[in-house]
């Protein structure tokens, strides 16, 4: 690897660190180590697979690494003991996010990532070997499909309105589960249809700070209505 490569690998992995410092993430180096790989293998998977339409690695580390870094505390934060085990849907994952972050960065949760492009969802099998992530699944389906799975959690970044992943992936979360968006803006509009249908209801909206962006980010917490199943 030239000097130039190796001072911008070394960059890199600074960032990260310190991104995980910021998020009061606790990360060792084998960690940090299956992230920078985890960003290398997209870019090199992107150039024939389209994974995403990010090109440039820089970006990728914040709006891609970074941005789903922010989700890890807030989602251990919600489960009974943050170190507990879970089991959760990344819907709509694309290349794996956050799923594949989220996996790398809490073991014990068991993480399936669900997308209806195949070549994506190969894509993320594939960094379950490579990463050596045994707590990382990968379906090719739409999550209506599905059977209902009993999850702690279920999330997806950038999947469609609450209301359309409420309809469609709300089935999955356990009783005492939640669903929870990843948002850019508050949807306002959104969440206006999402309460006029009646079975889902916001629960609380967490603002979130993604290290090195200049950008709004936000958790949408949904629980279901009471009186409804």
């Amino acid at each position: 690897m030239s000097a130039p490569a190796n001072q911008a690998g070394a960059d890199m992995a600074g960032r990260l660190s310190r991104a995980c410092e910021q998020l009061g993430l606790r990360a060792d180096d084998a960690a940090l180590a299956k992230l920078l790989n985890y960003l290398a293998q997209m870019q090199r998977w992107n150039r024939t697979y389209n994974l995403t339409a990010i090109r440039d690695p820089q970006q990728m580390l914040v709006q891609h690494l970074f941005d789903s870094m922010a989700a890890v505390k807030p989602f251990g934060d919600a489960l009974a003991a943050p170190d507990a085990q879970a089991k959760v849907f990344d819907v709509g994952s694309g290349g794996g996010l956050p799923g594949v972050v989220l996996a790398i960065m809490r073991p014990l949760w068991s993480v399936t990532c669900i997308d209806a492009v195949e070549k994506k969802t190969a894509f993320v099998r594939q960094m379950s070997g490579a990463l050596s992530l045994p707590n990382l699944q990968a379906r090719h389906a739409r999550i209506e499909t599905l059977d209902p799975a009993e999850c702690n959690i279920v999330t997806s970044r950038a999947f469609a309105s609450l209301d359309d992943f409420a309809q469609l992936a709300g089935r999955h979360v356990a009783k005492n589960g939640t669903l929870v968006a990843m948002k850019g803006k508050v949807p306002e509009e959104e969440i206006q249809a999402l309460h006029a249908r009646g079975e889902w209801q916001v629960d609380h909206i967490q603002p979130l700070h993604v290290p090195e962006l200049q950008a709004e980010r936000c958790l949408i917490w949904m629980r279901r209505s009471q009186g409804t199943l």
